[in-house]
């Protein structure tokens, strides 16, 4: 049975929302809260491959934090999640070859779980929150937020109200057009303008071989593009379903698993949009129906040799002698170049072109570019405070309020919040 009342409830399980909880038992263990979710099981990044960067600023939303400040909190997170950092060879050549082009990579410190033990480390961290007290309820879908003059709380199911003394939003990227509903409700101000547009790339092992060095290589390119997410090993490009239409993501099995000489990453091109835009949001939105209209339902491909002759792929195009993989999510094959915005496509092209200059063998024939890769995060609050405040009882962090980008900045994030409440009790 759920209590009608808590001292803290907890929308979403995911990095955000635990790191919240763990830092709130850890410090108060008399505090009752509640966490919610309308998942059987969290889901995002800490699921699908979970993937984990302890190197500020990978993760963090720079306008939200410091370099002091992540670094103070990321053995925290450490702790908790108990990472194997991976380690790195030849990085200095890689970075000089880089810099000749006006490209910088990152030396991150990185760990990788993969998505077939994901799901076992969710649950050694729900367990234990289980045994500290705290209420789980999943596969419960909270429908509103409230803070009034009749106090605060959450809606479950549309009907059922639970109230709380503080209330702690993270429903990550995938409740980006939940978060908005809320903001809206609650008269709370929000910049709605970053989105992050792009192409997942795959190749071989041998065509990108620096993964054999660096699991997940840091590219920060002109033009604010950058690579994200890099799998190899056992790894294949997946689709996600978001609101009616379908994106690509990629993930990669643990070393448990024998790899499939193939390798993946996305190449991302940061969007700050001006007035008079509406939403950034939306717009995404719109270019993520536009490809699925093109592509029948489903997102495109298409293979570095046909974009480069200016020539749609098509199902032949997959299976000639030259093209030496079949895809591993064969969706659409078609034009890119009737779905992406022409700017988009020429900053993501260049920075394809440094890359392959950086690891000759990127732009093979045989590549395929997948579109579209798309973030929706960046439904920013107006915060009232360090600790991600927004009224006076509510919090908002995580991926989808814009405060982080990957896991440990999210968690890091639900420190925060938890220490801004600590602070008043």
């Amino acid at each position: 049975m759920i209590s009608p009342d808590y001292d803290i409830i907890i929308v979403g399980t995911g990095p955000a929302g635990l790191g919240a909880a763990f830092h709130l038992t850890e410090n108060s263990p008399s505090l009752s809260i509640l966490m919610i979710d309308r998942e059987k099981i969290c889901s995002g990044g800490l699921l699908n491959d979970c993937k984990q960067n302890y190197t500020y600023p990978i993760g963090f939303a720079t306008e939200n934090w410091t370099k002091d400040e992540a670094e103070r909190l990321l053995p925290q997170v450490e702790k908790h999640l108990k990472p194997a950092i991976k380690e790195k060879q030849n990085l200095e050549l890689y970075q000089r070859r880089a810099e000749r082009l006006g490209t910088t990579l990152l030396d991150v410190r990185q760990a990788h779980v993969g998505t077939d033990r994901s799901r076992t480390l969710i649950q050694r961290l729900l367990d234990e929150l289980d045994r500290r007290g705290v209420v789980l309820q999943l596969e419960r879908e909270v429908t509103d937020v409230f803070n009034n003059a009749d106090g605060t709380g959450v809606v479950i199911a549309g009907s059922k109200t639970i109230r709380g003394r503080k209330v702690i939003v993270a429903p990550g990227r995938k409740g980006f057009s939940f978060l908005q509903q809320v903001m809206e409700r609650m008269g709370i101000a929000f910049i709605d303008n970053i989105v992050d547009v792009g192409i997942r790339v795959e190749t071989t092992v041998d065509n990108y071989s620096i993964v054999k060095d660096y699991y997940d290589p840091k590219f920060l390119f002109p033009d604010s593009v950058r690579t994200f997410c890099t799998n190899s090993g056992h790894a294949r490009v997946v689709l996600e379903r978001y609101h009616e239409f379908n994106l690509i993501n990629g993930h990669s099995l643990s070393e448990d698993h024998a790899g499939n000489n193939l390798v993946n990453f996305a190449l991302l091109k940061t969007i700050g949009l001006k007035n008079p835009v509406r939403s950034g949001q939306q717009m995404a939105v719109f270019l993520a129906r536009l490809a699925n209209e093109i592509g029948g339902g489903m997102p495109l491909m298409q293979r570095v040799g046909d974009f480069r002759m200016g020539k749609r792929s098509t199902a032949e195009t997959f299976n000639e002698d030259l093209y030496t993989f079949p895809p591993s999510c064969p969706v659409t094959a078609g034009d890119l170049g009737l779905a992406v915005p022409a700017k988009i496509m020429r900053h993501i092209w260049a920075a394809l072109k440094n890359l392959d200059t950086i690891i000759p063998g990127v732009l093979h024939p045989s590549t395929i570019m997948y579109y579209p890769e798309i973030k929706m995060y960046a439904n920013k609050p107006a915060f009232l405070d360090q600790h991600f405040r927004v009224s006076s009882n509510v919090y908002m962090v995580g991926d989808g309020a814009g405060t982080s980008r990957g896991i440990t900045g999210a968690w890091a994030g639900g420190i925060r919040v938890a220490e801004g409440i600590l602070e008043e009790t």
